[in-house]
């Protein structure tokens, strides 16, 4: 596949729920290689963006490709890290197993996993510190211990187009330390991601792009030229508050 072909491309994406319109005509070029964060207040469709993308929640209108072809066409090269809020942790399941999980799109789900995929998880397991918790209940770990399982999953399926939902919410600052540079290290191997993220001041110093949404696309581009004032406050509206050097432009801005 030709590198400059858009790892992911949104044409006139509407999503509406009961009628009311959650996301409005979202265009976008995503292109490969870049780590990516969707930033925007609660409410902005954040979540919803990804979910539609993958098939996960009806679209009103639009469509989507992946690599240049349809999103059906394309699911071995996706992976995808849920909000730890959607998982039942209480589901009987060990870390090994949830891990092996993200070998199963290139398995097929009658088959069982083979020497090589435990082989490719226990690695996964060992990229996030994860390894000697491999035979435990996955209701057993702490939530960044969780967060770290999921994304081994999501490395053992062996994708080209990352969605991550919120993976930074709620893990201690070691976990977000690991995640990020795991992230690094993708990009580094040519991996595209896109990642809901909420807080802003890191936004600016983990992600190459940003995509600035409030229902509708307020701006995506590099970090650089989109985390502006100007932009931010288009995006938040009232309830901005900034914590970064970017704080004396918008200082008067505050959430009430």
């Amino acid at each position: 596949m030709d590198d400059t072909t858009p790892a992911l491309e949104i044409h006139d994406l509407t999503v509406a729920y009961h009628k009311k319109p959650v996301l409005w005509g979202i265009d976008l070029e995503v292109p490969q290689g870049k780590l990516i964060g969707i930033v925007g207040p609660n409410g902005a469709g954040k979540s919803t963006l990804i979910k539609a993308v993958m098939g996960l929640v009806p679209i009103s209108s639009g469509w989507v490709k992946v690599f240049g072809q349809p999103f059906k066409k394309s699911l071995q090269r996706i992976g995808y890290v849920p909000q730890r809020e959607s998982v039942d942790w209480d589901f009987p399941v060990s870390v090994m197993d949830v891990v092996l999980m993200g070998r199963y799109g290139r398995l097929g789900l009658m088959k069982r996993p083979k020497k090589e995929d435990r082989e490719i998880a226990r690695a996964c397991l060992e990229k996030v510190h994860m390894l000697p918790y491999a035979n435990r209940q996955i209701s057993n770990l702490s939530g960044g211990q969780q967060q770290r399982v999921f994304l081994a999953r999501a490395l053992a399926q062996e994708s080209d187009l990352y969605f991550m939902d919120e993976p930074f919410s709620g893990v201690d600052a070691a976990t977000e330390s690991a995640i990020i540079t795991l992230l690094h290290e993708l990009r580094e191997k040519g991996k595209t991601m896109l990642v809901v993220h909420h807080d802003l001041p890191t936004a600016r110093q983990y992600f190459d792009m940003l995509m600035l949404l409030n229902m509708r696309l307020v701006a995506f581009g590099p970090t650089s030229e989109v985390f502006t004032p100007e932009l931010l406050q288009t995006t938040y509206g009232g309830r901005l508050t900034i914590l970064s050097d970017v704080a004396e432009a918008v200082k008067e801005q505050r959430v009430l």
